[in-house]
């Protein structure tokens, strides 16, 4: 269901430090479906599981296609302690996931490439405008205000978000 778009410029109501992290996937073989299908089916478990436990620190993410053989997802984290403490906690999906991966990887399968990258983004240094769109990104993990409560222009909301010592 949709909801309405807001009409004017919005901007995300991140306070403090934002943590992103984009995880993705490349099929190298497209034939090899045993290889890459375990890893193409692992990451909606993870989410699915992040999604159900609102103390998992998972704030929203966005699952990208980049043709027929890349898969990308951006993620918005509470903290990248508690993004840690999933990846390494022995009781969830990721940990079985990236074993599987590893044992196929040392097989000399290279039927499927994975990638990520981590982000620790500090107060004061990001910025984001949506002008006539439904909340996106950092503004759909953190929610949206109005652009004029933390500046009109980009350089004045990287200013607002700043916490000085």
């Amino acid at each position: 269901m949709a909801g309405k778009v807001p009409e004017g410029r919005m901007t995300a109501a991140a306070r403090g430090d934002v943590v992103v992290f984009l995880i993705g996937m490349r099929i190298n073989k497209l034939r090899a479906l045993r290889s890459w299908l375990p890893v193409f089916t692992a990451m909606p478990r993870m989410l699915k599981e992040l999604s159900k436990d609102p103390s998992s620190g998972l704030l929203g993410f966005r699952v990208q296609l980049g043709g027929l053989r890349d898969i990308s997802v951006v993620q918005y984290w509470e903290s990248k302690e508690k993004l840690f403490a999933y990846a390494s906690a022995a009781d969830k999906e990721h940990r079985p996931a990236w074993a599987a991966y590893n044992r196929k990887a040392r097989n000399g399968s290279a039927a499927v490439g994975i990638w990520h990258e981590t982000y620790a983004v500090p107060a004061g240094r990001h910025e984001s405008i949506y002008a006539n769109m439904p909340p996106h990104g950092l503004g759909s993990a953190h929610g949206t205000e109005p652009v004029g409560s933390r500046g009109e222009r980009a350089a004045e909301r990287m200013a607002s978000g700043r916490t000085e010592a």
